[in-house]
């Protein structure tokens, strides 16, 4: 998995309250060009629905699975066909596959890339903004940051300047499609995001 290769620099996060919904959501997600989903755990019946895009979208798909609080829930994940995990901090004893930890502050930084981690979830970003991811560069100029919380397209643009090798895109992204909202005004949402995102991808 090459967070440099996703397209857009992307990874869009599906959390959603109806299960039908959310599937509907990963698989429009993937006909409109965004490949790289993680589907959150805290998401319903979260297994069903990987399981369910696993099928539909193949087995080279850049499916996930986010919100991974334990190492029995990557686990089952893995099983469900999770092809990479995400968590929202640092979690020990997790399978082999590849991770994105999450982390804020230098010392989580660290430890997360003590853990094998394949990048670091910057959680929650807007907390300190691009300009805290920057100063976060100096010290580890090496580590793959990717930013999540709260980035419309505009604050995706100003962290991929700043030296994030992607960004996640929940809710400004997904909007209420995984809880039963309009697909069509998802498939405009990401038309939108991908033209807006298209200067940065280019360079």
């Amino acid at each position: 998995m090459r967070l440099t290769d996703l397209p857009y620099r992307t990874l869009a996060i599906v959390r959603g309250s109806d299960r039908d919904a959310a599937l509907r959501t990963v698989v429009t997600l993937a006909e409109e060009g965004i490949t790289a989903v993680e589907v959150s755990l805290t998401t319903a019946d979260a297994l069903w629905v990987i399981e369910r895009a696993r099928r539909e979208l193949g087995p080279d798909a850049l499916l996930g699975a986010g919100t991974v609080l334990s190492a029995d829930s990557a686990v089952r994940a893995a099983d469900a066909g999770a092809a990479f995990l995400v968590t929202p901090g640092l979690v020990a004893c997790l399978p082999e596959l590849p991770l994105l930890m999450g982390a804020l502050t230098p010392g989580e930084v660290m430890a997360a890339t003590g853990h094998g981690a394949l990048a670091v979830k910057l959680f929650p970003a807007m907390f300190g903004g691009p300009a805290y991811l920057a100063a976060l560069r100096a010290p580890f100029p090496d580590v793959p940051f990717v930013p999540v919380g709260g980035i419309d397209a505009t604050a995706a643009l100003a962290y991929l300047t700043a030296g994030a090798v992607a960004v996640g895109a929940g809710t400004p992204l997904i909007g209420d499609a995984a809880d039963g909202g309009d697909q069509a005004a998802l498939r405009a949402r990401v038309a939108h995001w991908r033209a807006a995102l298209t200067p940065a991808v280019a360079r």
